[in-house]
């Protein structure tokens, strides 16, 4: 049956709610996201989102259970290898990756360098290691202001990252350098989950990253909930870093933010005008700044500021409308790294006219959303993995 609402999917980037059961894979058997950071600061002030549900998942310290919740709730189990935001939106978008991105905590070898700096042009660069972004900047800015050598690194997660002062290398030709790593370097045996830009201001002593940051995918390997809507003329609107996240591919509307707020805003500001199609919003706030920062203040604090802004949100749907909130892994600013971890992630399904209160277990796959989502506007989705809850819901 096809449907002519809309389906308002939020993604709280690494808000995960539980050790999954693979965690020790990663080294992350103790992490939960909320959970931990509930108990490190007595509680979470969380009440729209214990309304709907979100303290029958699990034990969240000030989350009440609901015997009534006016959504329905659940959690899935990510199956992709490893912990990264690419893997994460993809999977959800119906792609379950078999194999692994390359990772370098080492740094990167020798050919990977040269072969950067031939096409490029860059005399050289510096870094090349696996470290915290704000600590290889206060290291090495200056370095980089007298040589006007880019800072490159890792981190654990999949990626190449290229940190310039946006004084010394504009954000065009910061842009370019990543476009070149992402499209003619960082391929075949080398092909890591992303690269990004990672610019910043300041002064030796007073550095600061802007929120100019640019992630560059690689193109989703096979069909995903987006191709099958975009094919078929249904609006899909890209909030937050959804673009990068996807390469730009099938995506109707790209709308980047740079806040948490200003994310919401655009998504409450997107749900308004369209009467038919699928909004995506990542909100990055709490995974950028506060899970690998290791900040449960600023977690929690920003955990509250959504919950206050979520009724805005829900103002916006009508009818057979949908709002699913979930989040792609975990980020525990409680666990002593700066890593994603391997978690369980939330899943809270909320329809005006919906069922309600409903348990919707533990989804085998984060696939189970973007199967959910295709099944709503009448597509079958053969070629996307995991099985609709939608009759669960609706």
């Amino acid at each position: 049956m096809k449907r002519n609402g809309k389906i308002i999917c939020i993604v709280l980037d690494g808000v995960g709610i539980g050790a999954a059961p693979d965690a020790n894979i990663y080294h992350d058997e103790a992490a939960n996201t909320l959970g931990n950071t509930a108990s490190k600061m007595g509680g979470l002030k969380l009440p729209n989102m214990a309304l709907l549900g979100l303290g029958n998942i699990a034990k969240i310290e000030g989350v009440p259970s609901n015997g009534n919740a006016s959504a329905n709730f659940g959690k899935m189990r990510e199956v992709s290898k490893g912990k990264d935001s690419t893997t994460g939106h993809w999977e959800m978008s119906g792609i379950v990756l078999e194999k692994d991105f390359p990772y370098y905590p080492n740094g990167f070898p020798k050919d990977v360098v040269e072969k950067f700096c031939a096409l490029t042009g860059c005399k050289g660069i510096l870094g090349n290691k696996a470290a915290s972004g704000t600590e290889i900047i206060a290291q090495l800015g200056a370095e980089h202001e007298r040589t006007g050598n880019p800072i490159v690194y890792t981190s654990a997660d999949s990626v190449l990252q290229i940190a310039t002062n946006e004084n010394v290398i504009p954000l065009d030709r910061l842009y370019e350098l990543c476009t070149i790593a992402r499209n003619q370097v960082m391929i075949e045996k080398h092909a890591v989950g992303r690269v990004i830009a990672r610019p910043f201001i300041g002064t030796k002593g007073n550095y600061k990253r802007t929120t100019n940051r640019r992630d560059f995918s690689l193109f989703p390997p096979s069909t995903t909930m987006l191709d099958i809507l975009f094919e078929n003329k249904i609006p899909t609107i890209a909030i937050g870093k959804i673009d990068d996240l996807f390469a730009g591919k099938s995506l109707s509307e790209k709308i980047h933010t740079k806040s948490n707020a200003e994310g919401i805003d655009e998504t409450i500001a997107s749900a308004k005008k369209t009467k038919r199609g699928f909004i995506f919003t990542n909100l990055v706030d709490f995974d950028a700044l506060f899970g690998h920062r290791q900040d449960p203040k600023g977690m929690k604090d920003a955990l509250e500021y959504f919950d206050v802004q979520l009724p805005r949100i829900i103002e916006t749907l009508r009818d057979d409308d949908i709002l699913i909130l979930t989040a792609d892994h975990g980020n525990d600013p409680t666990d002593n790294s700066t890593d994603h971890s391997r978690e369980y992630v939330p899943l809270i399904v909320y329809s005006p006219n919906g069922k309600k209160n409903v348990n919707i277990g533990i989804r085998n796959t984060f696939a189970d959303l973007g199967k959910t989502v295709v099944d709503y506007f009448g597509f079958e989705g053969k070629e996307l993995s995991g099985t609709s809850f939608l009759p669960q819901v609706i």
